[in-house]
């Protein structure tokens, strides 16, 4: 039998080892730090990989359109995502509700994959709800039967630049610290993570920093039996027009009130899914700066336990509402502000109005401002006496200014806080996330910057693309 002694040297050596298959073996076992209140890490090896194209970090809307694009370009494509789907706002924070989706290519083929499995609600293919389940699947066998490479649970930490051009970067995951070369890289984290970690400018909400637009958790709900709830779901039953549609959410948040308590949201919204199945979007956390963890984490933890309690609020009613309860809450909050990255061109409120017009132009914009109530004071939402005539997103707002090699797509592309709180919906994300794939596996192949392709030269290669 083993002594003590030499049971515990065994076991400290096995727990080395396993460390160091992570990764997590450095040159030294500690390090000091000349600063107090810091720790400096000390250098190690991380292993590299180089073989692909173009990588995308972040499998939201843009980036995994971006990635299937790119792919079906002819690209080698890694995709990358922190959370445990592909579908990011869609899918991890069960948005429910396609907006502003009436644009040509992924936005119209997504749209028939899913209704082809029973999985949207509503005519057409702009403001209609889906099935969240059916959503992952779709955008996982689309990847698959494109190539695509994917990491999951997968964050990117550091950006690597050989002098302005974005050389690789580094991630962190359950198999440790890895860094990854490719040719070109597109940020569709959604709060800008990568054009940041490289050094680029940015903005976040009215200015460098908030105010920013409210986070907010969505939640799915079962009920015993949605048609007798009609009056307070948005866009099914009799809800025909904008008005109607307006009335749900005056009727749900009086149901709410009448229930015993005022939610932070005064615009709560349900959307139908599939038979008794809803999603509720019903709360608001105000002011918060999405890229400071600390905050959004609070966030997190509020919005579920008002979910929780606006539940119980209507559950009380009985009648109709008896037996409602949360089927599942999300992996994300929804985040609606987070970093624009600095683009070689920015979109502004000036462009709205004017309905603007570029010759690059990879998507046109319909959709109105919407300000979400920055406190909980304010209006629900608002346009911000902003009227939109359909304006054109360039090529340019869509590649970092301060770096090369690096393109944006989805939300955290190069505007103002007015014009991002437009074309932030997710069927210009898609658009976007198709341009930056073909972009950048054009770029890939011919060993250029994507700011060095034009996009006519980009586009010609989309009726390919959209074959599927």
């Amino acid at each position: 039998m083993d002594s003590p002694a030499s049971s515990r040297r065994r076991f400290l050596s096995s727990s080395l080892l396993g460390l160091g298959a992570l990764g997590a073996l450095t040159k030294a076992t500690a390090a000091s730090s000349p600063k107090p209140g810091f720790l400096t890490e000390a250098e190690r090896d991380i292993p590299l990989k180089s073989d692909c194209d173009v990588i995308v970090c972040g499998a939201g809307p843009a980036g995994v359109t971006a990635a299937i694009s790119a792919a079906r370009a002819g690209a080698k494509v890694r995709l990358l995502e922190a959370h445990g789907s592909l579908g990011g706002v869609w899918t991890s924070s069960l948005l429910g509700y396609l907006l502003d989706f009436d644009k040509p290519g992924f936005n119209q083929e997504l749209v028939r994959r899913l209704r082809d499995r029973d999985a949207v609600v509503g005519t057409g293919v702009n403001g209609i709800s889906y099935h969240p389940e059916d959503m992952k699947l779709v955008l996982e066998e689309l990847c698959i039967a494109a190539g695509v490479t994917v990491h999951l649970h997968t964050r990117v930490v550091t950006v690597h630049k050989v002098g302005r051009r974005v050389d690789a970067i580094v991630t962190e995951s359950k198999s440790g610290r890895e860094a990854w070369r490719a040719a070109t890289f597109i940020d569709a984290t959604g709060d800008g993570d990568v054009g940041a970690l490289a050094g680029c400018e940015f903005e976040i909400g009215m200015a460098d920093a908030c105010p920013c637009q409210p986070v907010s958790m969505d939640a799915l709900l079962v009920v015993k039996d949605a048609t007798k709830l009609t009056r307070f779901i948005h866009g099914s039953g009799s809800a025909t027009s904008k008005q109607s549609m307006n009335d749900s959410k005056t009727n749900l948040l009086a149901e709410i009130k009448r229930g015993g308590f005022d939610p932070s949201y005064q615009g709560p919204t349900i959307f139908p899914i599939r038979d008794n199945l809803l999603l509720a979007m019903m709360n608001h956390e105000y002011g918060i700066n999405a890229t400071d963890a600390t905050a959004v984490t609070k966030a997190t933890l509020n919005s579920r336990a008002e979910l929780h309690r606006i539940v119980k609020a209507l559950r009380s009613l009985g009648g109709d509402w008896e037996g409602v309860q949360i089927v599942a809450t999300p992996e994300q909050i929804g985040i609606r502000d987070g970093r624009r990255i600095k683009g070689r061109y920015k979109v502004v409120k000036a462009d709205l109005v004017a309905g603007a017009r570029h010759e690059d132009s990879v998507v046109r914009a319909t959709f109105s401002v919407d300000v979400h109530a920055l406190t909980r004071n304010d209006p629900a939402y608002s346009n911000q006496g902003v009227k939109v005539k359909p304006y054109d997103i360039p090529l340019r707002a869509l590649i970092a200014k301060d770096v090369d090699g690096l393109m944006m797509a989805g939300r955290c592309i190069s505007g103002d806080f007015i014009a991002h709180a437009s074309y932030r919906v997710t069927g210009n994300a898609v658009a976007m996330g198709e341009a930056a794939g073909v972009t950048s596996a054009l770029a890939a192949s011919s060993k250029r910057a994507p700011h060095e392709v034009s996009w006519q030269e980009a586009s010609a290669l989309l009726p390919k693309v959209r074959q599927g």
